[in-house]
């Protein structure tokens, strides 16, 4: 449904180290880097682009990726929190959404709150 999605972020390795370990199991990979961003997507597709942003911080931002299935929710999280996301839900059914919706949920190094979801 969307063309891209930029955030802020205040330590470009730490956000590239988490986004590149949590997005992997989505199928998504690192297409571009230099010192002020870097962009995430299917290979020579960024859709995801971090930029280095050395002002305040914001509120955090919400960004929910589809996956392929339930498996690749539990490594997203898994590898999303080794390299140094927070937990903010595991990966399970969220009846309360819909009856088939299955998520997980971490927090970035910046705040925002990231899901991996599919239906």
């Amino acid at each position: 449904m969307y063309d891209h999605i930029g955030l802020r972020v205040g330590n470009l390795d730490a956000s590239v180290r988490f986004y590149t370990a949590a997005l992997a199991p989505l199928g998504f990979v690192l297409c571009s880097r230099d010192d002020s961003g870097a962009g995430f997507g299917p290979k020579d597709q960024p859709a995801l682009w971090l930029h280095l942003h050395k002002g305040a911080a914001g509120t955090g931002a919400h960004v929910a990726f589809r996956a392929a299935d339930h498996a690749a929710i539990k490594q997203f999280h898994a590898e999303g929190l080794k390299a140094g996301g927070r937990d903010n839900g595991g990966a399970g059914a969220r009846a309360d959404y819909s009856p088939t919706y299955y998520a997980a949920f971490l927090i970035d190094p910046d705040g925002n709150n990231v899901e991996a979801v599919c239906t």
